[in-house]
């Protein structure tokens, strides 16, 4: 869910972006205060960063800047694991009295959160704000369920293509165009470097797989009315499904070894020089950096179906949200938007690596470091998010696309069975979730 670039850490230590949804808090009964209290103390949950330190130095400075405009007012801030937020969220919508008053939540959380009660509606004083009319539109809705909003974006996350230059120069290649020359030049690596995969690729990657599906013009799911309906089994997925799952296989990256990978596996392998490409986010930069292929590799826009296009990638990230239990509403918005604005924004990118979420700060991040550049270029060119709905997170949890792609590519279904069983359970999901 974090990305960081900037404070030099071991391969193993990698940590995808945001931007997987870990099972949603079961339904609560949180309660809206009637107080709106001018002063006092704000609690408020931050994640734990692997090397948290840039991250509190940069968070301890918007909090001086907050109390010097708010007199009489503290913050406390803890920061908590990730893998244990929802327990701890769970625990905090059942018990107001020891809620925090903000939370930083993962942004496939939004509409479980929601569902949950807990975090409020700040629609009103988010049109009112005056930055948040730069906030990327995929930003902006990855705090939006039913036409609300429900926290202000802190992060985005994209993914794009590595690929070593070394081998690219030895071999005479270029960087792919089209998402066919990249099948084919991953299996023409393999072929003259066996002991290579052409691309790292992992049944267990649904963000790496995404952009294919969407690229051939499928989806996840439909909504409609409020509710959603899977469309992973149309027939415009289903071309998607193929093209991923063929990059599966002794003549790219066999079926025995890359079924089980999820992202950070297929980004160990490239780092670790084991692999000529790989889909990696702009938050795998530490750890390719910290592996052997070190001033060895280059990034480009991971290429869509038509040539020189760009696949639509799945924008990940992190909010910041108001608990809806706040005595303190106006002054816990004030904190959101100090959290959350531009200064902060730009001090976090250059502390930690995260992608900001303004369009004309993002362009800043890219002048001033030209690595960014192709994951500006993916957002700029059209990023997807996943179903606004609570049923997402149980989908995600019971790893029903992860199943879908390991069943193909071990033989056992082919894509039509395996597409068509995914999307049962994905409606079944969708419907238990409301």
């Amino acid at each position: 869910m974090k990305l960081r670039f900037r404070i030099a850490a071991p391969v193993a230590a990698l940590v995808v972006a945001g931007l997987t949804a870990t099972a949603c808090a079961p339904q609560t009964s949180s309660t809206t205060s009637s107080k709106d209290e001018k002063s006092g103390t704000l609690r408020v949950w931050l994640f734990q960063e692997v090397n948290n330190a840039p991250k509190k130095k940069v968070i301890d400075g918007a909090i001086t800047a907050f109390t010097r405009e708010h007199a009489g007012s503290r913050v406390e801030v803890e920061y908590i694991p990730v893998e244990t937020r929802a327990q701890r969220v769970k625990a905090a919508f059942n018990d107001p009295k020891s809620a925090p008053d903000l939370i930083e939540y993962g942004n496939t959380d939004t509409a479980g959160y929601v569902k949950d009660g807990g975090l409020a509606d700040i629609g009103a004083e988010f049109a009112d704000w005056a930055e948040a009319k730069d906030t990327d539109p995929t930003a902006t809705r990855s705090v939006t369920v039913g036409g609300k909003v429900y926290g202000a974006p802190l992060f985005v996350g994209v993914r794009a293509l590595y690929y070593r230059t070394d081998v690219f120069a030895e071999l005479g290649i270029r960087p792919p165009k089209s998402q066919d020359e990249l099948v084919s030049t991953a299996k023409k690596i393999r072929a003259a470097r066996p002991e290579l995969y052409g691309i790292a690729v992992g049944g267990a990657y649904t963000y790496g797989a995404m952009p294919f599906i969407w690229a051939n013009g499928g989806d996840v799911a439909t909504e409609s009315g409020g509710g959603h309906t899977s469309a992973i089994a149309d027939p415009a997925a289903q071309k998607g499904i193929r093209t991923y799952t063929s990059l599966f296989g002794d003549d790219n990256c066999p079926a025995a070894k890359c079924a089980a990978m999820g992202g950070n596996a297929t980004v160990t392998a490239f780092a670790s020089g084991n692999a000529a490409m790989a889909i990696g986010g702009d938050f795998s930069h530490q750890a390719v950096e910290a592996g052997a292929v070190k001033g060895k590799y280059a990034v480009v826009p991971l290429p869509g179906v038509k040539e020189g296009s760009i696949a639509p990638a799945f924008a990940g990230g992190n909010n910041i949200g108001v608990l809806k239990s706040t005595p303190r509403r106006t002054l816990a918005i004030d904190l959101m938007k100090r959290f959350a604005g531009k200064d902060t924004q730009r001090k976090l990118f250059d502390a930690m690596g995260f992608l900001p979420t303004y369009t004309d700060v993002r362009a800043e991040a890219a002048k001033k470091d030209p690595f960014v550049t192709p994951f500006v270029d993916t957002l700029a060119a059209g990023t997807r998010f996943v179903p606004a709905s609570p049923g997402w997170g149980q989908i995600d949890a019971s790893t029903v696309l992860p199943t879908m792609f390991q069943e193909i590519v071990s033989g056992r279904k082919d894509v039509p069975a395996a597409a068509g069983d995914a999307a049962k359970k994905m409606d079944a999901a969708f419907s238990a979730a409301g």
